[in-house]
């Protein structure tokens, strides 16, 4: 039961922080202080996805998986939970730029309203 719990709490964390990097600047229009925070959640999901590195939650999930008699999951949380469910297979590329341009989009909102409102007090 403890490690059913780990591998769902795994695949959470993986889905609120893969939320929270694409959308969080989006948030940050209403909660300026957070865009820190998510530029550091875009860069990691950035920095995962270009080199290709080993999350932490994937290995934790992996060994929830080991202690419970099953085998690790080939590929990482993207390959085995967002693909095919959020965009077909294969058109890894595609989401990608939709993410990057959501990124872009809400940094730029971002400025623009941090400009009006710099505009609007002088």
């Amino acid at each position: 039961m403890f490690y059913e719990a780990v591998i769902w709490f795994a695949v959470g964390a993986h889905f609120a922080f893969l939320v929270f990097g694409v959308f969080g600047g989006f948030l940050a229009w209403r909660w300026p202080r957070i865009l820190w925070v998510q530029i550091v959640a875009a860069a990691w999901l950035l920095v995962i996805v270009v080199f290709g590195l080993y999350c932490p939650l994937t290995w934790l999930e992996d060994r929830g998986r080991e202690k419970l008699g099953r085998p690790a999951l080939e590929g990482g949380f993207l390959d085995n939970h967002v693909a095919g469910v959020f965009y077909p297979h294969g058109y890894e590329w595609v989401a990608q730029i939709v993410v990057a341009v959501l990124i872009i989009v809400s940094w730029a909102g971002f400025a623009l309203r941090r400009r009006r409102k710099v505009t609007a007090a002088a």
